[in-house]
């Protein structure tokens, strides 16, 4: 092993360290957190032959640009972008050699997605709260990354002596989504609140949602047509999973993001299936939605084939780095 460091030469509007979030901490009253587009922040981990939910970058907005002090292996995932090395075009979505002090950067596309994701093999030496590095806000726990931030990062890589214009390291079957640019379409498995709302679903279904400028990390909000409970009765507060459909009393739609409150009062129509969560993530403010009703059994099946990628991922990379000499800190069950 040995210590690297990472200078931080340009972020994004919002740039902080992520993973994949907090376990059993909601029984605490503690949200999950972690990186909004779940599926990136994963694949980007895996391509550098670490376990899914190790310590990364994630940048929202802007530009993102470091120098590392001496060969690393990284990967850059999310939304679609520009990527460089000491100005040479590079890959995304595909392990990369960036060579002792030559800048790596990336420019997002935000037309078609709002974050992209930087893994880099090894162990990012930063701070964790309650086991995991995800920032949380509302416990002053911020995470944020600034131009001139330095980390350093324990890593076995030693070189491949690779060079930036011969072909691609691997050839690795790297699940990369659909970034579109009409309407995304978002899989909804119908909630018990459905049944309070006469003509909701139908109405959903049918309309095309925009999301506003007031969305933040919480959830998002969408203007659409919405309606509300035919009655004034109070509901009691409820717990609320992650990607949640809830109409507040005003006449817009929310759909609940990782750092949401683990319960409300708000009728919840339909739950977000998993496969569609990580899209979500990328959904920043003009974003069009749109809803599609299936059923959980779907669902399930939906997210086992995407869980079923990233195991084929994990075990293609696992043999290539083994096969080049290092051994990998990856567990592809992770």
């Amino acid at each position: 092993m040995k210590t690297v460091a990472l200078d931080f030469t340009c972020t994004g509007w919002i740039t902080t360290f992520q993973d994949l979030g907090r376990r059993g901490t909601e029984r605490r009253g503690v949200p999950t957190g972690g990186a909004a587009d779940q599926h990136s922040a994963a694949v980007a981990n895996l391509l550098v032959g670490n376990q899914r939910g190790a310590t990364l970058v994630e940048n929202l907005g802007g530009e993102l640009a470091l120098v590392p002090e001496s060969d690393v292996l990284l990967a850059v995932t999310g939304a679609p972008a520009q990527i460089t090395i000491s100005g040479a075009p590079a890959d995304s979505w595909s392990p990369l050699v960036v060579p002792a002090g030559q800048e790596v950067r990336v420019r997002g596309d935000m037309s078609r997605g709002i974050r992209t994701y930087l893994a880099v093999h090894g162990t990012l030496g930063v701070d964790t709260l309650l086991g995991s590095a995800a920032p949380d806000p509302r416990m002053g726990f911020g995470q944020g990354v600034t131009r001139g931030s330095r980390v350093l990062l324990e890593t076995a890589f030693r070189g491949f002596g690779h060079r930036l214009f011969e072909p691609a390291l691997f050839r690795l079957p790297v699940p990369v989504p659909r970034f579109d640019d009409g309407p995304w379409g978002i899989d909804v498995v119908p909630a018990q609140g459905i049944q309070t709302i006469p003509g909701i679903r139908e109405l959903v279904e049918g309309a095309t949602y925009n999301v506003t400028p007031r969305s933040d990390h919480v959830g998002l909000r969408l203007d659409g047509p919405v309606r509300h409970p035919e009655t004034d009765r109070e509901i009691v507060s409820h717990g609320v999973p992650v990607g949640a459909l809830q109409i507040p009393h005003a006449d817009e739609l929310i759909v609940l993001g990782r750092h949401r409150s683990l319960t409300a009062g708000y009728p919840v129509i339909g739950v977000a299936s998993r496969a569609s969560l990580s899209l979500l993530g990328q959904a920043g403010p003009g974003r069009r939605l749109r809803f599609r009703w299936t059923d959980r059994e779907a669902s399930l099946r939906r997210f086992a084939r995407r869980e079923a990628e990233l195991r084929a991922l994990g075990g293609a990379a696992a043999e290539a780095f083994g096969a080049l000499g290092f051994t990998a800190p990856l567990s592809a069950m992770k």
